[in-house]
């Protein structure tokens, strides 16, 4: 198994170096890159677009016979090119993209992700300023989405084909046909001051009277205002494990060793949870890193945007609508590897919840 996790993590290198790569030539032929949002500002445009969608004329200021304002920066004609080249300088496009590269991954493998173009803050503490909120909606949505769907799962299995499996199956496929964004706004309607009752807070992670609250205030208040996004993310992840879990135990349900320890006279207590849980389980355990993981760092930017919090999925959204490209690499890097390690610590979950798993002899 040693030989196995030291192949997996040399392979970590180069899969996120194609990861870093790609994004990065990408990004090379997007327009409206960090110094057009500044021009457009400067201008007063707006809108770095704006500048694009006027590309084919003149304009007044142009520089005679065309030349950089006409190519590369539309919207700077009435600016000096001094000017241009001292922004160049400062976000270090007055280098090649290659070095440009190197000298990023290079900094990369200090730990120096650099500082946000608009913000004045690293992009470690940015992160870190917004990590309360991800890991908020990402641990109780998939501890919840677990601790229910899994019974669930269960008592669907050993109820196959009855009314109670009919209903339960009807319910958790209509609560997955439900858009997440408009169960969220219904919430708000609802139970937010919207039209009818306000049991609880509109927006924000916590009140504005935090620091002054005990510690049970403070949990408590923490939970009132993180109920109704979590109940609007985790509506439409019960179905998936749900039935994953009914369909993993009606598999080993139906095996032969289960009849046997039936007719040993088991209880069907000892034979679902002493027999089958471990084998009818192994997927759906194993893969919790993964999914926490897949629910941390996707975020809900739609979900973030409608409660009103400040997590990870609007802070790459941000990052990507302004060109803020510090942020956008450093995270990418930095959810990237932990995305990777993940992968690893999944298979190691498969051989903790069944030793008899051995990845080296399938590779063999």
């Amino acid at each position: 198994m040693g030989a196995y996790i030291l192949r997996r993590l040399l392979l970590v290198i180069p899969t996120l170096l194609g990861i870093m790569v790609v994004n990065f030539t990408l990004v090379q032929f997007v327009p409206g890159g960090p110094i057009e949002q500044i021009i457009a500002q400067i201008e007063g445009q707006g809108d770095v677009f704006a500048g694009f969608a006027g590309s084919g004329d003149a304009g007044a200021g142009a520089e005679p016979g065309g030349g950089v304002f006409d190519d590369k920066y539309v919207g700077a004609r009435g600016l000096p090119p001094e000017f241009i080249a001292e922004l160049e300088k400062e976000f270090g496009f007055d280098k090649p993209p290659l070095e440009r590269f190197l000298g990023m991954m290079g900094n990369y493998l200090t730990l120096d992700f650099g500082e946000s173009y608009f913000r004045s803050i690293s992009v470690i503490d940015l992160v870190l300023e917004k990590m309360p909120v991800s890991i908020s909606l990402g641990l109780w949505s998939t501890l919840i989405a677990y601790l229910v769907s899994i019974p669930l799962g269960i008592r669907k299995a050993v109820k196959d084909g009855s009314t109670f499996d009919t209903w339960t199956s009807g319910t958790i496929i209509v609560a997955y046909a439900i858009p997440g964004f408009l169960f969220a706004i219904l919430l708000l309607v609802l139970f937010a001051g919207g039209s009818y009752w306000q049991i609880f807070p509109l927006r924000g992670l916590t009140s504005d009277n935090w620091d002054s609250l005990s510690l049970m205030g403070k949990i408590a208040d923490y939970f009132w205002h993180i109920t109704l996004p979590i109940i609007a993310l985790t509506i439409s992840a019960f179905a998936t494990l749900t039935l994953l879990t009914k369909n993993s135990f009606l598999d080993e349900i139906k095996k032969q060793y289960v009849m046997t320890a039936r007719a040993k006279g088991l209880s069907e207590g000892k034979v679902l949870y002493g027999h089958v849980f471990r084998n009818a389980m192994l997927i759906v355990i194993a893969g919790f890193p993964a999914v926490f993981i897949g629910v941390f760092f996707g975020g809900s930017i739609i979900i973030e945007t409608i409660f009103s919090l400040d997590g990870l999925g609007r802070l790459g959204f941000e990052a990507a609508v302004a060109r803020d490209y510090p942020v956008i690499f450093g995270t990418l890097f930095i959810f990237g590897l932990m995305g990777l390690v993940v992968g690893i610590i999944s298979d190691l979950m498969y051989v903790l919840v069944d030793p008899r798993i051995d990845f080296e002899k399938r590779e063999g």
